[in-house]
């Protein structure tokens, strides 16, 4: 359970992209399908002090959303959450993880398992190169099977720094594009350039690496931070199944067109600063991507249309229950958004990603805030695919577990291994969390 970041849902734009590629029928449903709702109240609007209000951020230009969309029922939802437990198990390949990854280098002695090694090698067949078989200064923890090849890692066991071995090994199935390759016999050239070995788990070792005092001070952290994920992810994923059932029940009935022209505009220059950053033509870039020139103006279109409706239908919850972009609970997301980017300030989002991009993703927030608070949350342990269901015997095995590990003093010996957590990044789930 290796923290990643835990994806905030900034940069709709972004996040609409990923789903946009292929037929309009699955954009409309599969993915980002997001219309908007009811009328505003115009007597409410009325009798609002405007000279003592902000003025509000609105993430459309157009003022009746019901001329565009017909919205689903988003209040009264019965909703699961589930929450992953965290195990011993969990605790221990977090702590083996960060083991590793501060480990000392070794000058002397020779390479074991476990250790991360750095190297160059160089692969032949019949005497000649072949593509993805060589690399420099590639690395790689021996033992856990990265590389694919039976033997490789195994024969890099016993090596010195500095020292160069030749390995004959039969590369797999599938090993490359080349299918001619399969089965074949090759011989890797490899030059050990460093290697480290994970550090042992004492208070020391926390004292200097750490903000804790001791090892139980450590682990107590530890499991405490991936609790903290766990629970984040959880509402996550609360939001985005609330989210999905108001989409599915929402159907558009127009685009306003200079909504989908602006946002087909800008998904165009994200291509066109892609393939400036690459020093690279457009035409080069799409053809890297395989993507035609036709598939290229389809995708915008069903990028900018699925943006849009989902901008509708946020706006038009906003509108018909009264909500604001202005007040705190946004204000409390804002800085949820900057704790889960690391920045300082949402001016820091805005430059990265753009004032629109910021406020849709705030709004989304927002309007995915409200839905849960009118639902009726059931709290689960597990997964929606694996519930665990009687988490008393769960219990009972857990705290077992604990007293197991605590008298054999396995701790900092399990093995590491790194779970992903939703997403990354700002590709992640803007339209479905």
């Amino acid at each position: 359970m290796k923290k990643k970041v835990v994806a905030a849902m900034l940069a709709a734009c972004m996040a609409v992209s990923l789903t946009a590629c292929g037929s309009k029928e699955n954009s409309d449903k599969d993915t980002t399908k997001t219309e908007a709702v009811a009328d505003k109240s115009e007597d409410k609007e009325e009798s609002k002090d405007s000279d003592s209000k902000k003025e509000e951020t609105r993430i459309v230009s157009v003022k009746d959303i019901s001329d565009y969309v017909t919205i689903g029922e988003y209040k009264g939802f019965t909703l699961d959450r589930y929450t992953q437990a965290v195990t011993d198990d969990d605790v221990n390949a977090e702590i083996s993880y960060e083991l590793q990854d501060k480990g000392m280098e070794v000058k002397d002695g020779t390479v074991e398992e476990g250790d991360t090694v750095t190297i160059n090698f160089t692969g032949t067949v019949d005497g000649e190169e072949f593509d993805g078989g060589s690399a420099e200064d590639y690395e790689l923890v021996v033992g856990e099977g990265d590389m694919g090849i039976d033997g490789f890692e195994e024969g890099l066991v016993g090596m010195k720094k500095g020292e160069t071995k030749e390995l004959t090994l039969t590369l797999p199935e599938g090993y490359s594009d080349d299918d001619s390759l399969s089965g074949k016999e090759a011989i890797f050239k490899v030059t050990l350039q460093k290697f480290t070995r994970p550090s042992e788990l004492t208070d020391e070792w926390v004292t200097s690496n750490t903000d804790y005092k001791s090892v139980d001070e450590y682990k107590k952290s530890v499991r405490d931070n991936l609790e903290k994920q766990a629970a984040t992810t959880a509402d996550n994923e609360l939001y985005a199944t609330a989210w999905s059932q108001v989409l599915d029940a929402s159907e558009i009935k127009k685009y306003p067109e200079e909504e989908v022209k602006k946002a087909e505009e800008n998904y165009k220059a994200l291509y066109e600063q892609s393939a400036k950053d690459n020093d690279i033509e457009l035409s080069d870039l799409l053809e890297a991507w395989g993507l035609t020139e036709e598939d290229f103006e389809e995708e915008c279109k069903n990028y900018a249309e699925s943006k849009v409706e989902q901008n509708l239908i946020v706006q038009g919850i906003i509108d018909a229950e009264g909500l604001s972009l202005n007040d705190k609970e946004t204000e409390d997301l804002k800085n949820n958004l900057l704790v889960d980017y690391g920045v300082e300030s949402i001016d820091e989002l805005i430059e990265a990603y753009g004032e629109d991009e910021v406020n849709e993703s705030l709004a989304l927030l927002r309007v995915e805030k409200f839905i849960v608070e009118q639902s009726t949350v059931n709290e689960k342990t597990g997964s929606a695919e694996d519930p665990i269901e009687n988490e008393d015997a769960y219990s009972d095995a857990e705290n077992t577990d604990s007293e197991l590990m605590e008298d054999d003093g396995s701790d900092a010996e399990q093995e590491a291994s790194e779970e992903d957590m939703a997403g990354e990044v700002m590709e992640d789930d803007t339209v479905e969390e």
